[in-house]
This record gives structure tokens, sequence and C-alpha cells, in this order.
């Protein structure tokens, strides 16, 4: 159930396969089986732009006994990811994108359990169900790969916190479980969350 929805695999991604010894592994994929793979929103007027994520403060005691090992809490309804450091001492709110429908989301308590850099995305035995046309890999460090250049996993199988490269999908319903962050704010919370870690969608 994780993951955003891979973009068009492009030149880029063939040339990156046939270097490391992939050559002719084309995927079958196109530009119309990923349709419908992001909520996009109309802008209240033809002259304003919209943002539909309303970031919310939040305090870690509402949700978390203490902060030990650090603590992330995702807010699907804001489109949001909060960080405290243990000491408290580190706070930091993120935008994210999130599961495009309530069938998709999972709510609740996780702890990180896995950390990767640059991911191979993979599409899950229901995605493929339901996509039989997607790829079923996307070598990390593809800029089509949809888990951008860092994943950390969570103690539910198949559920991550990861990056994009897919800009235009942060702040919006768009993946098919997972939290996705820009790749510059999944570097951060990569380097300062550790194995362990805290973790509360809600």
């Amino acid at each position: 159930m994780c993951d955003d929805t891979p973009r068009v695999p492009g030149r880029r991604l063939f040339l990156g396969a046939a270097a490391a010894g992939l050559a002719g592994a084309a995927f079958p994929a196109r530009a119309e089986d990923f349709a419908n793979s992001t909520e996009f929103e109309q802008a209240a007027t033809p002259n304003t732009r919209a943002n539909i994520s309303s970031f919310v403060l939040r305090d870690w005691r509402d949700f978390f006994d203490n902060t030990k090992g650090g603590a992330i809490l995702c807010d699907i309804t804001s489109r949001a990811l909060h960080y405290w450091s243990e000491d408290q001492s580190v706070y930091r709110l993120y935008p994210t994108s999130v599961p495009l429908t309530d069938e998709l989301t999972k709510r609740g308590k996780a702890t990180i359990v896995r950390k990767a850099e640059n991911p191979p995305w993979r599409a899950t035995p229901g995605e493929l169900a339901r996509n039989p046309d997607w790829p079923k890999v996307v070598p990390g460090g593809s800029p089509e790969n949809p888990m951008g250049v860092r994943a950390m996993y969570l103690s539910w199988p198949t559920y991550a916190i990861h990056g994009t490269h897919d800009t235009r999908k942060i702040g919006r319903r768009s993946s098919n479980g997972c939290i996705g962050l820009y790749n510059e704010h999944i570097i951060e919370l990569y380097g300062m969350a550790g194995i362990g870690t805290q973790v509360v969608l809600l």
C-alpha cells in the first residue's frame, strides 16, 4: 500500500539502467497508466493559487508519553509532519503528501524500523492488481523513482516516510499509503530520526 505512483520512466531512467547493467529491461509504463494518481484541486478564482495544505501546530504531549528516541507525528488531515528531538531542542514542521483515499490510509502508532538511501520502489501486490501495467520495480537513484532519495520504513509492512522527486505531490492526496516529503526535507529528517523513533499517524 506504500509509495507514490511512479512517473513515466524516461530517457534518463533507461540510460541509468543500461549503465547499471540493466540494459533492455524496459518498463511497460505509459503516461495514461498513472492517470488520477494525484488529487489536484481548483483555485478559488482564475487569478489565485490554492494551497490545500493547512498546517496546524501540535503539542507532542497530546500524542506521546515522552520523546525518547525522538517523535514524529504525521497529521494526515493537515498534510504535515511534525518532528521533535528526544531533548525537545529541535522541532520541525514539514509539508507532506498523504494517501489518496481513506481506504489506503493507516492510522495509529508505529516506529521506524529501517532506513535506506536511494531506495528502490517496488509495487505491492495490491498496486499491481489495481494497475497491472505499472512497472514492478524502479531502481533506487532514478529520477523516476517515487521513493525519492531517502526512505524510513515503519513497523507496518509496506508503509514508509520517504522523499519524492515529483514536488507537485506535496500538500496533496497522492500516495498509496505512505507519507511523502520534499527530498531536501527527507534528507534533513533522515539525519535526525533514527531506528526506533516513535511515529503516530492521525
